[in-house]
């Protein structure tokens, strides 16, 4: 008797509907010697091996093994199939095949899971674009999970089907024959969106500092800090998450979406709802920064899609991992390409950087620094002139004086700035709505030319400045539209000469490149 059903493959991080076709030509039996299955349909190695695991998982859940030889085909045949994620599928579509499960009930649902020997499920990765994929196309009544993606799944099929979670095979079976279980119950609107991060107030002095990130806050800038070891560059980097926007629902699926796919979703927390912070270390690969690998998955990029991706002691890093940044700091996506096919990931995220002004950290001779100029001129030129041009502020995070360091902290708190953001982030999105981009940092030559006109005197200002520091044309695009986010701030439609000069300072400040 042929059954089907239906389970899905993820190709970077979209899913794909795949039906599962099984075809007995035996009857069943108690020994696995008698039995033999054949998977077809571009399987990798682990889908290939779910055939031991789910002899296992029959004999533990007391069902006969059919006996003969039987074809899995797993449809369309030329898309390739990875993962253990089919295990829980093929298994109801054999029993499906054979009687035990009614096959017409079976056609309309979908699986996933991986099987342990014992029978019980286990979770896989991908349940997040795999639900998401089945409520935008359609063409199941229900979907079967293990317990643990039950939650993630359940709100990424948005109330279009209901998701069921089971244990076990046997669990399983029994909620299809009976034809009743009890849906897992998973809104968006469960999960209010978080503040990630400390808070500013614990921060220090440094007020050139904590504005330089408010406005990179406020428009989606890239930003550098510069300054000697101690200084709080990674302390206030770490805060910088703590005074973005709150996440909208549509931020939140997309970014675990990236989790779910690399199984770092788990049941405690089956939704990313508050902005990612990833801080990875200067020994990453360039495969581990923008994803790779021979089946493409994400890198630490796209984990900091639409949050902050912080890196610290920046020259330190391999200089071919920092030039794969060019692509993604420019358009927001990292395309990643094999000799299989290219995968494009997401990847739209701030990017803060510190670096020390030398080898030593220490910068000046009243420090004790004993750097020459050509160690200076070495250390600093592993950073490239078209990376530096895609990093709109540039700040110097300067060394604290004895009163500041015994003086308890001062600032504002993250909520305080937090919500002159949200203003400033308020007017950009009603601004750039009928674009569809939401921040400065979006904007194209022809919005710029639009919506950041500088007066007569701005033009004169802007003329000096790009003389002066021999700007190129993608650093005065980026300056404009830091000004925009400084007007934006002031609540001011118009930029100014202020917010001109203010934007101008942060490229003045070249720390010592």
């Amino acid at each position: 008797m042929l059954a089907k059903l239906f389970s899905a493959t993820v190709i970077g991080i979209d899913a794909f509907k795949i039906e599962i076709e099984v075809n007995p030509t035996g009857v069943a039996s108690t020994s696995i010697k008698d039995s033999a299955i054949s998977i077809v349909g571009l399987p990798d190695a682990a889908v290939r091996e779910s055939r031991d695991r789910i002899h296992s998982a029959f004999i533990s859940s007391q069902y006969m093994v059919p006996r003969g030889f039987t074809v899995v085909n797993l449809a369309p045949a030329d898309l390739k199939k990875e993962g253990s994620s089919f295990d829980l599928g093929i298994a109801l579509g054999i029993l499906g095949s054979m009687g035990v499960v009614d096959p017409e009930r079976l056609g309309r649902i979908a699986a996933l899971g991986e099987l342990g020997l014992d029978g019980s499920t286990r979770p896989v990765r991908g349940a997040v674009p795999a639900a998401a994929m089945f409520a935008s196309e359609g063409g199941i009544s229900a979907l079967l999970v293990p317990e643990s993606n039950a939650k993630e799944a359940a709100l990424a099929a948005q109330g279009k089907y209901p998701v069921f979670p089971v244990n076990s095979l046997r669990e399983a079976v029994e909620l299809l024959n009976r034809g009743r279980g009890t849906p897992c119950k998973a809104e968006i609107t469960e999960f209010r969106p978080a503040v990630n991060g400390p808070d500013f107030a614990e921060v220090k002095g440094q007020l050139a500092a904590r504005r330089a990130l408010e406005i990179a806050a406020a428009g989606g800038h890239n930003s550098i800090l510069s300054g000697p070891p101690g200084t709080g560059k990674s302390m206030l980097a770490m805060r910088l998450a703590s005074i973005l926007p709150p996440m909208s629902m549509a931020e939140m699926l997309e970014t675990s979406r990236i989790h779910s796919v690399l199984g770092l979703l788990s049941k405690n927390q089956p939704l990313i709802n508050a902005r990612p912070f990833r801080a990875p270390h200067h020994t990453i690969s360039d495969a581990g920064l923008i994803g790779g690998g021979r089946d493409p998955r994400p890198g630490e990029i796209s984990l900091a899609h639409n949050g902050v991706l912080f890196l610290d002691e920046l020259p330190e890093f391999k200089r071919n991992v920092l030039e794969v940044l060019r692509q993604p700091l420019e358009t927001g996506v990292v395309t990643v390409s094999r000799a299989a096919g290219s995968c494009t990931f997401p990847a739209r995220f701030i990017l803060c950087a510190a670096l020390n002004p030398c080898p030593c950290g220490r910068g000046e001779v009243d420090l004790g620094c004993k750097c020459t100029a050509e160690e200076k001129r070495r250390y600093l030129k592993k950073l490239s002139g078209p990376l530096l041009d895609r990093i709109d502020l540039r700040v110097t995070v300067r060394q604290l004086s004895q009163d500041e360091l015994l003086r308890a902290p001062s600032g504002e708190s993250s909520a305080v700035i937090r919500e002159r953001v949200m203003a400033a982030r308020d007017r950009q999105q009603k601004r750039y709505a009928p674009y569809g981009i939401y921040s400065n940092s979006q904007l194209e030559s022809a919005l710029l030319q639009k919506f950041c006109v500088p007066s007569a005197s701005g033009e004169k200002l802007l003329k000096d400045a790009v003389s002066r520091l021999k700007l190129s044309p993608r650093a005065y695009t980026r300056l404009m539209k830091v000004a925009r986010s400084i007007a934006d701030l002031a609540g001011c439609e118009k930029i100014t000469d202020d917010h001109l000069l203010e934007a101008i300072s942060y490229r003045e400040n070249d720390i010592n490149l």
